[in-house]
This record gives structure tokens, sequence and C-alpha cells, in this order.
């Protein structure tokens, strides 16, 4: 079979299952935010108290995930990944028979522990059942499960909270992971979930190489910038902008959509073009967040604008994952894992730089500046660990003058 051929071939339907599961851990990280004034009148506690459980999470992905990894090393993939998805739903369902805050926050780190641990090895799963030409477009299969889960999952999940009860979204969400669970019992089996890991010395000997740390660093900056505005889009349409409030979830809704279309066309790109959608689409969220500090009290293009922000943001994701599984080769598993750290310390970077900033009095729009100069810093990250692959490239080709250009 020919390369283009290769190129059209169907992602493996295993892909496609594990989004799943992903969906359902994807609603259950961010579900609780549209929640948090039910759960703290519920459990007697202030609203920031219970904001504390966002941040538990958080927590539990930065550390669970290279930590899992190492302790899962020698397990079979695909027992690791129904051990995690068994431990989700378990959290999930002890978080709906909690009757306490200190109950509901050991459930929230157990969930994400356990979902750090399967975003980890399917993600390894995943670009192992595809050849390295289709790597970008199957992560970007697997990362819509994350998208969908906030177009479909938290919306729903938060209307099923207020409905019911915050508790029946709980338990909402650990039925959907024993769907997923369901799926992977099916359709995961050990010769189709990749090679074994190297060990872990082979494991260990990736971080060495300083191009990995940059596209580790990529990854955080650019979720900083993104994250960093997002996290004060609602009071910034409302505050700013003069958008009613009760157009805020319609707008969040556009943004969520965005994203999906982002991570749907940048994972159909980024295989034949990696380097072009990297730069491309970190030079376009600049511009875009750039826009938002410009035109933030205008309510039009301020919505728009977030919309935008959705597509360019996600455009880059597939290339950005792929990049790190390229330059992990036959040791993915603890670079998988440490590449769910980095998006999550850019998810706590960021809000907390726009937090600082509107502190000091600068405002809603001021967090689009601080985004700015976190993309550029993507940007000059990824343009050194571009230069260094032009720079092998001319070592490997004497003779060859011409830099490849992105």
């Amino acid at each position: 079979m020919v390369e283009g051929e290769r190129r059209r071939a169907r992602v493996p339907a295993v892909v496609p299952v594990l989004a799943l599961s992903i969906f359902a851990i994807g609603t259950s990280e961010f579900i609780i935010i549209g929640l948090l004034p039910e759960i703290a009148a519920d459990l007697r506690v202030s609203i920031p108290q219970a904001g504390y459980l966002i941040s538990a999470f958080a927590i539990g992905m930065i550390v669970g995930a290279p930590v899992m990894a190492v302790l899962t090393l020698r397990l079979p993939r695909r027992i690791t990944m129904i051990a995690a998805l068994v431990a989700f739903a378990a959290g999930s369902f002890l978080a709906a028979l909690a009757d306490d805050y200190a109950l509901l926050l050991v459930a929230r780190v157990v969930t994400a522990v356990a979902t750090a641990t399967f975003w980890v090895v399917s993600a390894v799963v995943t670009v192992s059942v595809v050849g390295p030409q289709d790597r970008a477009r199957a992560l970007s299969v697997l990362l819509a499960g994350l998208t969908l889960a906030n177009i479909v999952g938290v919306p729903v999940g938060t209307f099923i909270g207020q409905l019911w009860g915050w508790r029946a979204a709980f338990w909402a969400v650990g039925a959907v992971a024993a769907i997923g669970l369901a799926g992977v019992l099916v359709m995961v089996r050990e010769g189709t979930s990749g090679a074994p890991s190297s060990g872990l010395a082979a494991e260990f000997a990736v971080f060495r190489q300083g191009r990995l740390w940059l596209a580790l660093g990529t990854i955080a900056l650019h979720a900083a910038a993104t994250i960093g505005v997002f996290s004060y889009v609602a009071p910034l349409l409302t505050d700013v902008a003069g958008v009613e409030a009760r157009w805020v979830p319609l707008v969040l809704l556009g943004n969520g959509i965005g994203c999906f279309v982002g991570i749907t066309v940048g994972g159909r790109l980024a295989d034949a073009h990696p380097w072009s959608v990297l730069f491309g689409s970190l030079a376009a969220m600049t511009v875009v967040i750039g826009l938002i500090g410009v035109l933030a009290a205008w309510p039009v293009p301020a919505v728009v604008l977030v919309v935008l922000l959705g597509v360019v943001s996600f455009l880059v994701a597939a290339p950005l994952n792929a990049r790190v599984y390229e330059l992990a080769g036959a040791a993915p598993t603890l670079a998988s894992a440490i590449t769910t750290s980095a998006f999550n310390v850019g998810n706590t970077i960021g809000p907390a730089l726009g937090g600082l900033v509107i502190s000091t009095g600068w405002g809603y729009a001021a967090t689009a500046w601080v985004g700015v100069v976190l993309a550029v810093g993507a940007i000059a990250a990824g343009f050194t660990s571009w230069s260094l692959d032009a720079r092998d490239d001319r070592r490997a080709r004497p003779g060859a003058t011409a830099v490849r250009t992105p």
C-alpha cells in the first residue's frame, strides 16, 4: 500500500472507543465548575472552598500522570486502562455518595489519578495502532472526546445536576465511564494495544533530549495562554463587552464547537504539514488573543473572537501531541505522562497569572495581553525546536545549503 493510500485509511475503531472514555473523564473534570453553588450549599462550605475541588483535580493530574506511568509501566496496557476506568467509575460513584466535603475531595483526587492514568495509556495505544504518518489524525480523534465533553457532556451534566441534584451528575458520569469500560473490554486486546514499553531506563533516557523539553514547554505555554484568557471569558463578556449573562452559555457552546472544528481540521493537516500547522495555529492564536484585548468592549467582535479562540487553540493540539511521540520513539509512556502534566501546568499557571493582573486593577481584558506574551513564548520555543531539526537535516545532507521552511 502506498503512502497516499495509507494516509486515507480509516482510524482504527479502537480509537473512537477510547475517545468515549475520554468523553466521560473530560466531563467529570469540568462538570464541577457549573455545580459549585449547589455543592457548596449542600455541603455547607463556601464557594471558594468548593473551588478547591477543581484545584485538587488539577494537582491529581499533574502528579498522578508521571507517578502512575512509572508504577504501571510493566503492566499490560489493556489491564492498566481497565483498572483506571474501574477506579474512575468508583471515584465518581463515591463522589455521588459523599455526604461531607472531605470525602468529596478524596473522590476528586481518586478520579483525577485515574483520569491521568487512562489518558496516558490511551494516548500511547492510539499512536501505537497507526503508522507515524497518521499520528496527529488519530490523536485528534482521541482529543475529540475531550472537546465533545465540553460541548455536550458538561452542559448536559450541569443540567442534570441542577434538575436532580449535583450527585445525579456524578452518577451519570460514572455510568458513561462504565459504558466506556465495556467498549475497552470488547475492543482492546493486547495484540492491538501496541508493543510493551522498552523499560524504565529507556523511558527516562528520552528526557535527555533538549527538544523534548522544548516540546513540553511549548505545550505548557500554549495551554497557559489559552486558559488564562478563557478562564475569565464570562466576566469579560458581561462586564466589559456588555453581553447579557443569559447569552454566555451559548457563546461558550460556540467556543466548544470551535474547539471540535479546530482539533478535527488540525488532525487532518498536521501529519502532512506538522510545522506549518503548528506555527500557523500559534500565530493565529496570538492574533486572536490580542484582538480580544483590543476589541473586548464591543459585544459582537468579542463574541466572534471567543468562538475563534476555540478553533485556533485546538488547531495546534494535534501537532503538539504528535511532536512528543515523534521524539519519544519506542519509549512513549512516560513522555505521554509528562505531556499530560505539561498541559495541566499551563492550566494552572494561566488562570493564576490572569487573576494576578485582574487583582492589580488592570481589568478582565488585560488577561489577553498576558496570553499574548505566553503565546509568543510558545512560538519561540517551537521555532527553536524547528531550527534544531533543520540543523540536523543539513548535517545529514552534506552539500545541501537550503533550510526547510515551516
